[in-house]
């Protein structure tokens, strides 16, 4: 009988999903190099019934997952936080976000970047968690085991989402309203009777006044005017191989200083084009973090 060996694209497939499930039956099994098991929202859509979900306010942060003994990055790197800060953090799985507050990501950003630590920057940090990852149960039941776990953690820098019902579509909207009104960026919500899944799930929702998604960085294009000695735009390229430039969001640092090319960036924008190119895209930030 003739073997069949997988290709190594395929080996490797199979060792990332083999490393995150044991990093649940042992915490730090999975090495640095293995993104986390994380369950990714996909985008709410009219017609669904808001009041079978939990609602919170979708944080501007980084996003941080606990393995009850390393605090990584969605890429799988280690962030590196203050001793203090992971110490005392409870030994069982924990995902969230690392916030600074509304409008604060890109001094979030170059604070978890650093790999010579701010103490006193990292004071100001909360650990917004919102699951447990491979928990048991609905979400309405995980959520409460999460209040308890951060109940008994009693540190006031680890702090559960806030977590709250709307009857139907118009107190969504309202609530959509306020939030942005403030500051935020959008809601989550998360289907109430919905059991963990790693990936990207209907059961974990966003909505945001705008679409956004990812492409990675092919080109730096020369700008022009008072950007003619800096990046003028990037060009990208989605995932499905098209490509398209991004000159609109990107700050004069960004163009001193731009994504490199490799790197994966996330944009904006309101509606794709009839050719099905996404319509004044505009630059967010860096994808991934170090």
């Amino acid at each position: 009988m003739k073997l069949l060996h997988p290709s190594p694209a395929r080996r490797r497939t199979l060792r990332t999903i083999i490393c995150a499930g044991l990093a649940f039956i042992h915490p730090g099994i999975a090495g640095d190099d293995v993104p986390p098991a994380a369950m990714l929202a996909g985008r709410w859509r009219e017609g669904l019934d808001p009041a079978r979900y939990w609602v919170s306010e979708k944080l501007d942060g980084v996003r941080a997952c606990w393995d009850g003994r390393r605090l990584r990055f969605r890429s799988g790197r280690s962030i590196p936080a203050p001793g203090w800060f992971v110490a005392a953090l409870p030994d069982v799985p924990l995902d969230g976000e690392l916030w600074l507050g509304r409008g604060r990501f890109e001094a979030l950003s170059g604070l978890v970047r650093r790999e010579a630590v701010d103490e006193a920057g990292w004071r100001s940090v909360r650990y917004m968690v919102f699951d447990t990852p491979g928990g048991a149960g609905t979400f309405g039941e995980r959520l409460v085991r999460l209040q308890r776990i951060v109940e008994g953690a009693e540190l006031p820098w680890l702090q559960v989402v806030p977590q709250f019902r709307v009857a139907d579509a118009a107190s969504l909207a309202a609530t959509l309203d306020t939030v942005l009104a403030a500051g935020g960026e959008g809601l989550m919500l998360h289907r109430a009777d919905a059991h963990w899944d790693n990936g990207r799930s209907e059961a974990l929702l966003k909505l945001t006044p705008f679409l956004d998604a990812e492409a990675r960085v092919v080109g730096h294009l020369p700008g022009r005017g008072k950007y003619a000695k800096v990046v003028g735009a990037l060009e990208v390229e989605r995932p499905d191989g098209r490509r398209f430039r991004i000159g609109t969001g990107l700050s004069d640092a960004d163009r001193r200083n731009p994504p490199p090319v490799g790197s994966e960036v996330t944009y904006r924008y309101r509606e794709l084009t009839g050719g099905g190119l996404p319509r004044f895209p505009v630059f967010v930030r860096v994808r991934e973090l170090p």
